[in-house]
């Protein structure tokens, strides 16, 4: 009786000790739209329940075509535009990116799962949802590993610069929509662009003329009508249009193509494979993948944020593209990402919080369900129309030529990865424009500033200045020298060259005091080449000295030992305590024939 009592306690206590342990873990992954729900007034709805129509819209050709890119059925490509969509708008911090299908995603999945098994099989299916589901642990395992920092690695002139690309990319890829011609549209610009000069004469004047329509009517309710959603009165007076040329002349001469008529399905339930074996084949595609997402989806929120004036919390963000994609692997749904096309659509058409997203899903449910057969009235060239509107509103130029005029650098940045984007492949030019961001970084890092400082007797209490002016003299024995920078290995090169230059063309000044306060950290090799330093100039007769020293830079010069070499007495906290010091181990007979007289004690 009494061990029953005591085993019974003793479950009781760590029931309880769980539940406190649960209690005490940060649970406010789980509810990111505490942030904005609260803020969400009548007018936001209003707005994004216009935005969330033109986005269904819009996703009804782009999801049939992007699944067929994908080796995957039709509708898979619309079931991918909905639970996914709602699962990232509402545990993500973007409050205009949206979710789905998208061209580098399908080309990504088809080009891992097309050697495993026959496109559109069964199998292959199987495969995508799978891959689809690790690809969702894989984020979510990111996202709580607290990961989302990456995204800082991610400069403005990268997200300038990946955004002219994609807009371009995406008019590109609309010309044969747009002109009615049969032509492949995948790869780069310049391969886009010779397809069409090879149809160029096979233009349909009828989808050119619809497409060109639908881009004015765009244009002209934009700048004079701005307070009705000019992107859905565009479609329309564009499919109007398109009807009323095949009623006049009949759609076998004008040769305007439509989306066609849609399976009237909601997704219906799946399951991934978990396989042993599965799991092993699609182990580096999932990676991949998942590093590719992630960098699109937090690319496209960046930028969208940047533009609307606000910020993403790139952990949030890995959680809920990650939370998307694992519903998605159990609503029949294969890898969903942010969506460069529907994310401008939804920035142009005013969307204000998640909500447009989630409310467009929604629609998407329900234009499947009801009108999916009438998309069959929908011109392709009317979403090109519309499509090259949302590009031309992608390309920030106010702010490209604010970095063109500000750096050099920075233009390089942009410039590299606008070109990337266009020419290359649009992932790849986020990764060559982090790259050269952090190269650029490197090479300025490894090159510290090193200022001489003297003593002016024209400022207050003789406080030290810049002797690049010409007025303020230097102590023929001793130079002080300011580092503004970090001691590391990619740096020391740079500080060892500066010092050997110091010996060969003042060699009279074999005193070198250091003013450390602009050290922020110091290595290893960093502590070793103060450590050579001294040594040199102790053998010379002379000696090195370090003023203003950060605690922290102390403690690291202790730990590798380089204090030692340095001597802890060659140390000082202030500037009067430095000179009155230093001055002491000066060559007196050199002093004496000198006119400088720089320092108090000199006069004394």
């Amino acid at each position: 009786m009494f061990p029953s009592l005591d085993l019974s306690a003793r479950v009781r206590a760590s029931l309880a000790a769980s539940a406190k342990a649960l209690r005490s873990l940060d649970w406010s992954w789980s509810t990111p739209y505490k942030n904005w729900l609260p803020h969400v007034s009548p007018v936001d709805i209003k707005a994004d329940l216009v935005a969330a129509l033109t986005g269904a819209v819009v996703v009804l050709p782009q999801g049939v075509a992007f699944a067929t890119i994908a080796g995957m059925p039709p509708e898979y490509g619309l079931y991918a535009g909905m639970v996914p969509a709602i699962i990232a708008a509402w545990f993500g911090s973007s409050r205009h990116l949206v979710s789905g299908p998208t061209t580098a995603a399908s080309v990504v999945l088809f080009s891992s799962l097309s050697l495993l098994a026959v496109p559109g099989s069964p199998d292959y299916v199987t495969l995508a949802l799978t891959l689809t589901f690790m690809v969702g642990v894989l984020e979510l395992a990111l996202g709580f590993a607290r990961l989302g920092a990456l995204v800082n690695f991610i400069s403005h002139s990268v997200v300038v610069g990946f955004t002219a690309g994609a807009a371009v990319l995406i008019a590109a890829k609309q010309l044969k929509h747009f002109f009615g011609i049969e032509m492949d549209s995948g790869g780069p610009l310049h391969e886009i662009l010779f397809q069409f000069t090879l149809h160029a004469l096979e233009i349909t004047p009828g989808a050119t003329l619809v497409a060109a329509t639908t881009l004015a009517i765009g244009i002209a309710c934009k700048r004079w009508l701005p307070q009705i959603p000019y992107m859905i009165v565009a479609m329309i007076g564009g499919s109007l249009l398109a009807l009323g040329l095949n009623d006049w002349l009949g759609a076998d001469r004008t040769g305007i193509a439509t989306v066609g008529a849609l399976p009237a399905t909601l997704p219906p339930l799946s399951a991934p494979s978990l396989s042993f074996e599965h799991l092993r084949e699609l182990a580096p595609a999932a990676l991949a993948m998942t590093l590719f997402a992630l960098t699109e989806a937090v690319s496209i929120g960046r930028s969208l944020a940047a533009r609307g004036g606000y910020r993403i919390d790139g952990n949030q963000e890995f959680i809920g593209q990650g939370l998307s994609n694992i519903a998605g692997s159990f609503f029949s749904a294969y890898v969903a990402t942010g969506s460069f096309n529907r994310s401008g659509v939804n920035y142009e058409a005013g969307a204000r919080t998640p909500l447009a997203s989630i409310f467009a899903a929604f629609m998407l449910m329900g234009i499947v369900l009801f009108v999916a057969p009438y998309a069959s009235y929908l011109p392709k060239a009317a979403m090109a129309g519309v499509l090259f509107l949302v590009a031309w509103g992608l390309i920030d130029f106010k702010e490209i030529r604010h970095i063109l005029h500000a750096s050099k650098r920075e233009t390089g940045v942009l410039g590299v990865t606008f070109f990337s984007a266009i020419f290359l492949e649009l992932e790849f030019a986020i990764f060559a424009g982090v790259l050269l961001s952090l190269v650029l970084y490197l090479d300025r890092t490894s090159k510290p500033r090193l200022v001489t400082l003297a003593p002016n007797p024209l400022l207050p209490n003789h406080a030290f200045s810049n002797t690049s002016d010409h007025t303020v003299a230097q102590c023929p024995q001793l130079r002080f020298l300011r580092i503004d920078g970090s001691l590391f290995f990619g740096s020391v090169a740079h500080i060892e060259q500066y010092f050997d230059q110091l010996r060969i063309d003042h060699p009279q000044q074999k005193h070198l005091a250091i003013f450390a306060d602009g050290i922020n950290f110091v290595d290893l090799q960093g502590g070793q080449t103060l450590a050579r330093e001294t040594q040199r100039r102790l053998a010379d007769g002379g000696g090195l000295y370090l003023i203003n020293i950060k605690q922290g830079l102390w403690e690291a010069l202790e730990r590798c030992g380089c204090l030692d070499e340095t001597e802890a007495r060659n140390v000082f906290q202030t500037k009067t305590a430095a000179v009155r010091a230093i001055y002491q181990k000066l060559d007196k007979g050199v002093c004496t024939g000198c006119d400088k007289r720089i320092f108090r004690e000199c006069n004394s």
